[in-house]
């Protein structure tokens, strides 16, 4: 998904807590506390050069006979014949970390004042509160799932309601601190994670996350924003088309625009099996 323009913070949904936080100090337990980040937990994971080959998979049978390295696949619709298939290929599993989708079937302990509003574009989605103790345990039971199922590393999705109408006074220090938690808990875990968009903050995650997705950046002139990235980190990049016989077009004209050290990958927004890449 990709983020909408930062909006004015919303009124809290749930009553009792600080309409929003001064910088510098984030929610916890309905107060304003202080903020301080600690250094990012290291540990041994996939940590892909710029370039890296992929595919982004999450819908429909999964082709696993494609010669690239990383397979992108849902956390829940990809089969243990699926992930077993793909043998000594890297499996980055993605789930939706600041989002709850009516569909799955693990989000019946969330509690109602932690679910905010609906996705724009996306009816069966609403906003989650990163300030939650539901949201963080949430996220900590998919990290869990994802070791379970063997996948080598995580794809956390809509990790930026700060910028969006989340329904929450989420604040920029709140949403720091909660995807540094969610990159500390993958690492603890021995799972590699990237950051998915979340463009006005790379600088600021660059150091726990180890390697970064983007959806169209060339649409929205924004690829230059990944600055160090584009030389020190991958970065798995996505430009969509409403129909596969638009993919060739489209990557005549998105190939020459992007940095050349992307990985990218023209698709439909269904994410199915279908690509077009700048190779």
């Amino acid at each position: 998904m990709h983020p909408l323009p930062a909006l004015a913070a919303l009124a809290l949904v749930a009553c009792g807590g600080p309409d929003e936080c001064p910088a510098g100090e984030v929610r916890d337990a309905g107060t304003c506390i202080p903020y301080t980040p600690g250094d990012p937990v290291e540990a041994e994971v996939w940590q892909p050069e710029p370039g890296a080959t992929w595919q982004w998979q999450l819908t429909g049978a999964i082709d696993t006979t494609l010669a690239v390295g990383m397979y992108d696949v849902d956390l829940y619709e990809a089969t243990d014949a699926d992930l077993a298939a793909l043998g000594d290929k890297v499996v980055i599993c993605y789930f939706s970390a600041g989002s709850l989708e009516d569909f799955r079937d693990d989000v019946a302990f969330v509690s109602d004042d932690a679910i905010g509003r609906t996705l724009d574009g996306w009816p069966d989605e609403r906003w989650l509160d990163v300030t939650h103790p539901d949201t963080f345990e949430l996220a900590r039971r998919r990290l869990d799932r994802a070791v379970e199922r063997g996948c080598d590393g995580v794809e956390p999705d809509n990790v930026d309601g700060y910028a969006n109408a989340s329904g929450f006074p989420l604040t920029s220090d709140e949403q720091l601190r909660f995807n540094r938690f969610l990159a500390d808990e993958a690492h603890e875990r021995g799972l590699s994670v990237g950051l998915k968009n979340d463009l006005d903050q790379l600088d600021a995650l660059q150091p726990w996350f180890d390697w970064a997705l983007n959806e169209e950046c060339v649409a929205f002139d924004e690829c230059d924003l990944y600055g160090d990235w584009i030389t020190e980190k991958a970065v798995f990049h996505t430009e969509y088309a409403n129909r596969e016989d638009a993919l060739p077009e489209l990557a005549a004209s998105v190939c020459p625009e992007r940095p050349a050290a992307f990985s990218t990958l023209l698709k439909t927004w269904d994410l199915g099996p279908e690509f077009v890449t700048c190779e």
